[in-house]
């Protein structure tokens, strides 16, 4: 539904009729208000509020956001970093947890609570890329979803490089292609290292539960009609270790 606002405190000044779902956030003297907004950002105007007559200014917050892995280390000097860069963050909008970098961000309860409170048009600060993900796959998920709720992502270690601007996607871009580089370059080396070990004879995998004799007793004891329950009863193993045994090839 329309609402109407009216840019005087006058009952008869005209108003302008607007729409709730190009509803953006403003502040006046004293509280936040959501009202109407057409324009490019670079070119807000100011909007009177129909209620106090009071002007309203388009405010942008900032937010960061700080990770460490372990209790002993401090996200402290993660937020004095993000001050000396000249980054002004209310404490409210800090959030920092402990959580390891190997946990995929989706799955990071801090950084789920920073998504509630951030809106289209906000400035989220880290320190460095490792913070918004486990890896750069996951990093770019990360920034593309941020990017489509209109939320800007500056990176310290870049530079300060706004990570959803054109130059910001082309450094992306660069870090995706090394980073793809460097794990093709892993699974070569392990096919490679895999396939040397072959042909030197070694036994690949974990070594068997059961050495080669008491593989041939278990298959053995199914010959003569024991069960594989009772076996591994038994023998003090799972019922999985002993399907394995009956399974092998005799050595």
């Amino acid at each position: 539904q329309a609402v109407s606002i009216r840019r005087s405190s006058r009952p008869d000044a005209p108003a302008d009729v607007v729409r709730p779902s190009e509803m953006v956030r403003f502040r006046t003297g004293r509280n936040d208000l959501s009202i109407n907004y057409l324009e490019p950002v670079s070119n807000r105007r100011i909007i009177l509020d129909n209620i106090s007559g009071q002007n309203c200014n388009a405010v942008t917050r900032t937010f960061a956001y700080a990770r460490v892995s372990t209790v002993e280390q401090d996200p402290e000097n993660q937020i004095r970093e993000i001050a000396a860069a000249g980054f002004a963050v209310e404490p409210h909008r800090i959030i920092t947890e402990t959580v390891s970098g190997s946990q995929a961000i989706a799955q990071r309860k801090g950084f789920a609570r920073l998504l509630d409170k951030m809106e289209r048009g906000d400035v989220l600060v880290v320190t460095k890329l490792d913070r918004l993900g486990r890896d750069a796959i996951d990093v770019s998920t990360t920034v593309a979803k941020l990017e489509v709720l209109g939320i800007r992502v500056h990176c310290l270690a870049l530079g300060g490089v706004d990570l959803t601007s054109s130059a910001g996607k082309l450094t992306m871009g660069v870090i995706n292609a090394v980073a793809q580089f460097e794990r093709d370059l892993l699974i070569e080396r392990t096919q490679s290292g895999l396939a040397r070990a072959k042909a030197q004879g070694k036994t690949l995998g974990r070594p068997s539960t059961l050495s080669a004799d008491q593989q041939a007793l278990v298959r053995e004891k199914i010959a003569n009609g024991a069960t594989v329950s009772s076996i591994a009863r038994e023998m003090g193993t799972s019922r999985q270790t002993i399907m394995r045994a009956r399974d092998s090839e005799p050595i």
